[in-house]
C-alpha cells in the first residue's frame, strides 16, 4: 500500500511539473508574440511615414512640372517673360522671307496652336537649317511638342537643340523642359541628371537657380 501511495504521489509531482513547464513555455510564447506584434506595429508605422514623405515629394515634383507648363503658356503672350534668359533681340533672319516664315510660326505658338506651330517650325528648319533663328525655332518646336504632351519628341528636339547650340541663350531653358519631359515619362533619375547638368554647365543663370530648387525635391 505504501509503495502504491508513493507511486501516486510521484505521478502527481510529475504531472504538476509538466503543467508548470507548459505554463512557463506558454508565458514565454505570449511574451514573444507581444514583442513581435510591437515590432510589426513599429515597422508598419515607419513604412507609413516613409510612404507619406515620398508621396509629398512626388506631389512637389508634379507641382514643379505644372510650373513648367505655366512658363510655356507665358511664352504664348507677346509681353510674357521667358522661362529663363530671353532670346537675343539681335537675332534676325538673313532675308525678309526667312524672317516672315519664322514670325508666322512663332505667332502660331503664341496663339496656342501648338500642333500647327510644331509643323510650321519644322518646315522652317528644313528650309533654313543655317538660319541664325534656327536655335530659337528649335526651342519653340520642342516647346510645342511638350505643350502637346508629346514628351518623347520634345525631349529629343530640345536635347538636340542644347547639344548643337550649347552657348545659346535658350539652351538652359531647353534643358529645363527636357527635365520636365523626363519626369512626365516617369524617368526621374534622368530628370535629376539633367537638372544637375544645368546647374553645372550654366551656373549663375535663372535656369540654374530653378534647377537647384527642383533638385531639392528629389530624394
Amino acid at each position: 500500500m505504501q509503495a502504491l501511495y508513493s507511486k501516486i504521489v510521484l505521478a502527481s509531482v510529475l504531472v504538476a511539473s509538466t503543467s508548470m513547464a507548459h505554463a512557463f513555455s506558454d508565458s514565454e510564447a505570449r511574451e514573444a508574440i507581444i514583442q513581435l506584434r510591437q515590432q510589426v506595429r513599429e515597422l508598419t508605422e515607419s513604412s507609413q511615414r516613409a510612404s507619406i514623405q515620398l508621396a509629398s515629394r512626388i506631389d512637389q515634383l508634379e507641382q514643379e512640372v505644372a510650373r513648367i507648363r505655366g512658363q510655356l503658356e507665358e511664352l504664348n503672350r507677346p509681353t510674357g517673360s521667358a522661362p529663363s534668359r530671353s532670346s537675343s533681340s539681335n537675332e534676325k533672319g538673313t532675308n525678309a522671307a526667312e524672317q516672315s516664315a519664322f514670325d508666322g510660326s512663332l505667332e502660331l505658338f503664341r496663339k496656342s496652336e501648338f500642333k500647327e506651330a510644331e509643323a510650321s517650325l519644322g518646315a522652317f528648319l528644313t528650309l533654313y537649317p543655317k538660319s541664325p533663328l534656327a536655335p530659337t525655332a528649335m526651342f519653340y518646336q520642342g516647346s510645342s511638342s511638350y505643350a502637346l504632351k508629346d514628351f518623347k519628341t520634345a525631349m529629343t528636339q530640345l536635347q538636340g537643340m542644347a547639344k548643337q547650340f550649347p552657348d545659346h541663350a535658350r539652351a538652359p531653358d531647353a534643358l529645363l523642359v527636357v527635365a520636365g519631359s523626363q519626369f512626365e515619362l516617369n524617368n526621374r533619375t534622368a530628370s535629376k541628371t539633367t537638372l544637375q547638368k544645368i546647374v553645372k554647365d550654366y551656373p549663375k543663370t535663372p535656369a540654374a537657380e530653378t534647377a537647384s530648387k527642383r533638385l531639392k525635391l528629389f530624394p
